[in-house]
């Protein structure tokens, strides 16, 4: 160690440095070695093969012994025996492998003999040639001075020079310089603790040594605006740190409320106690951070009830009660005829001026909807359903209840000109319509006058699920009331209040079918979407945040990327500008669309059982490549490997446990 970079720390500016702790490492080093210290000593071995990418080291069995092992996956230092007057710096190493040593082919036929012979001991000369061998290393990386702030360190994904392998000394690293490596990056400001470093599954220690014990930090700051991707199998921590994460946006913004959260709770953890497990949900933790919105109320937990208005959207709602109908088991080739009809959206409506005759058709299919939906006791808000866009440039009618069918269909059918002003009329409507259809179904007033038929097949599907041959008809679809509020659009404006006060709103979707979760995580994530915007038009943004959250990503996330409209495509390009995080949480990278992917700069990655799951994030981020094998073999619930906007390699962490404390 010479002096020179000891002189570095006696200027004023560079005293507070954490770079000193290299230095006195390195004297250290030196004073144990010339003291015949050796046990004390984290000197590794030589560097036999140095390259910009790759460094092959040689060490010998005392070496690892005194250092507690040299695991696959571990951080080592290479440092230069002499700093020649630059300041002090060291090169980050991970061991990826073994690796064979110009001799190894000696020691191995000197192995054969000695167990062909089964000798017993070996004389101290060939003892001593045994132990030696030889490491594959990655080279992460350099740690360096920041000439821009004397207290901070810096660090390149490269190295500036690579001179002869006989000039580096390599070292497993102190607690300190580990503390450098692993969390002298992340951001200072709101730190927290996510786990401790763990470079093994295995426990076990090596030589009755024990392992540094150190805190992995990060920053909520990391995930404010930012893609964060949770992989792995189910029940290996991904929930669990979701919740520490959530938790720690609630404690570091208790001042200014600056984050606003939303969770899509869709097996109902993050809403409700779990006794069972004792565990303390996230809502109890933090009551008056935390408000929950609930399909089906839980008796204690204090919720608002998240329901839908089936009338105001049609296109989405016939969906869900396709889904109903079949996990019910409804087969009657009525009910299978009216689940599988498609409905248009009522925004749609007026971008049909272009076809007269389309939206005509698709404002009488919505109509059919209506009265099937009042037919089935679903309560209305009449006075909003006659304001709401239906009316386009080809509907001539002066209330949204009258389909508008000519004078002579009128005439032909009702013996009068009638025209429905309320639900109940239009129920009586289309029934008289379907009647008269049934028992004439040949009249000529069902053909329109460029001889096209006036009812197409969904027409005809919703008027015969409206009056059935036999059967219960619209009563079919009365148990699934509980879904429906004809003031249910508030709820999207309520909680994007909550939003903007600073709390974590949470969408208790357990036990709900994948179509309801799909409409209700598709309809809040354009209205967080389309709010943050307007709110980024306006410069209203400010330093405010809204985090959203999503389990079974594969789920919601389209896959391919053809549609890079769409809104979780749009969080993906757009979601930083727009001040919108999000994470995601699924077994398999591939089942992700690589637009999202690409823009993710989070990651924690605990078990995975397939190579091409492994091989796909690795070839997704290069940082991940060498760490298939350990991805693979290693399960232990909690235990990841995790890359953040502040790391620049992985690290591998076992993630504390999420251990709410109730604050009143």
């Amino acid at each position: 160690m010479n002096n020179k970079a000891s002189n570095f720390f006696n200027k004023a500016e560079h005293q507070d440095n954490p770079l000193r702790a290299l230095v006195d490492f390195l004297k250290a080093e030196e004073s144990n070695e010339s003291a015949q210290n050796y046990d004390k000593m984290r000197f590794v071995g030589y560097v036999l093969d140095i390259g910009f990418d790759q460094a092959t080291i040689i060490t010998c069995d005392p070496f690892k012994q005194a250092v507690g092992g040299v695991p696959r996956g571990s951080f080592l230092i290479m440092a230069p025996a002499n700093f020649n007057g630059m300041p002090p710096h060291f090169s980050l190493l991970r061991v990826s492998a073994t690796a064979p040593t110009p001799l190894s082919r000696e020691v191995q036929q000197t192995y054969f003999e000695l167990h062909k012979k089964s000798m017993p001991e070996l004389d101290v000369w060939t003892k001593g040639e045994l132990q030696w061998g030889a490491l594959s290393t990655k080279v992460l990386g350099m740690f360096f001075p920041d000439k821009d702030d004397s207290d901070k360190v810096q660090f390149s994904g490269d190295v500036n020079n690579v001179v002869s392998a006989h000039r580096y000394k390599v070292f497993s690293p102190n607690m300190e310089i580990l503390d450098i490596i692993i969390n002298s990056m992340v951001r200072p400001e709101n730190r927290f603790p996510i786990g401790n470093l763990r470079v093994t599954e295995c426990s076990l220690p090596f030589a009755n040594i024990t392992q540094p014990d150190l805190e992995v930090n990060v920053s909520t700051d990391d995930f404010k605006g930012f893609r964060t991707a949770m992989f792995g199998k189910t029940r290996l921590g991904k929930s669990n740190v979701v919740k520490i994460i959530a938790q720690s946006l609630i404690e570091t913004t208790e001042d200014d409320k600056s984050v606003g959260q939303l969770i899509f709770d869709i097996n109902g953890e993050y809403a409700n106690d779990n006794p069972q497990d004792n565990n303390m949900s996230l809502r109890s933790a933090n009551k008056e951070r935390c408000c929950v919105y609930a399909l089906t109320k839980r008796p204690d937990t204090d919720s608002q009830p998240l329901r839908l208005n089936f009338y105001e959207q049609p296109d989405s709602t016939i969906s869900i009660l396709k889904s109903m109908l079949e996990r019910d088991n409804r087969g009657s080739m009525y009910i299978t005829n009216f689940a599988n009809v498609e409905l248009p959206g009522i925004n749609n409506i007026s971008s049909m001026s272009d076809d007269i005759s389309k939206q005509r058709r698709s404002i009488r299919k919505i109509q059919m909807y209506w009265a099937i939906l009042h037919k089935a006791g679903y309560p209305a808000n009449e006075n909003k359903l006659k304001k709401i866009g239906l009316k386009g440039s080809g509907y001539h009618s002066p209330n949204n209840f009258d389909p508008a069918y000519n004078k002579d269909f009128r005439q032909a059918v009702f013996n009068e000109d009638f025209r429905p002003n309320n639900l109940n009329e239009l129920v009586n409507y289309f029934e008289t319509i379907e009647r008269f259809r049934v028992d004439d179904p040949n009249n000529a007033i069902f053909t329109s006058s460029s001889g096209k038929p006036v009812f197409d097949a969904d027409d005809l599907f919703l008027l015969g699920f409206l009056v059935p041959k036999q059967g219960s008809g619209a009563s079919v679809i009365s148990a699934y009331r509980e879904f429906h509020d004809p003031l249910a659009d508030n709820f999207a404006k309520s909680i994007l209040k909550h939003l903007d006060n600073g709390s974590t709103v949470i969408l208790d979707l357990g036990n709900a079918a994948d179509v309801i979760r799909q409409y209700f995580s598709d309809l809040l994530s354009k209205e967080v979407f389309r709010h943050q915007e307007q709110k980024f038009t306006a410069n209203k943004l400010g330093n405010h945040y809204i985090q959203l959250y999503f389990e079974e990503a594969h789920n919601l996330f389209p896959r391919d990327n053809k549609d890079l409209t769409g809104v979780y495509s749009r969080f993906a390009k757009e979601g930083a500008k727009f001040h919108i995080g999000m994470v995601y949480s699924t077994q398999s990278p591939s089942t992700i669309s690589k637009e999202l992917l690409a823009q993710t700069e989070n990651f924690f990655v605990a078990h995975m059982s397939s190579q091409d799951e492994a091989n796909a994030l690795a070839k997704l981020q290069v940082q991940y490549d060498g760490l298939q094998h350990d991805i693979l073999h290693t399960r232990t619930p909690g235990y990841m490997r995790i890359l953040t906007f502040s790391h620049r390699f992985v690290v591998p962490v076992q993630i504390n446990k999420f251990e709410a404390v109730n604050k009143p």
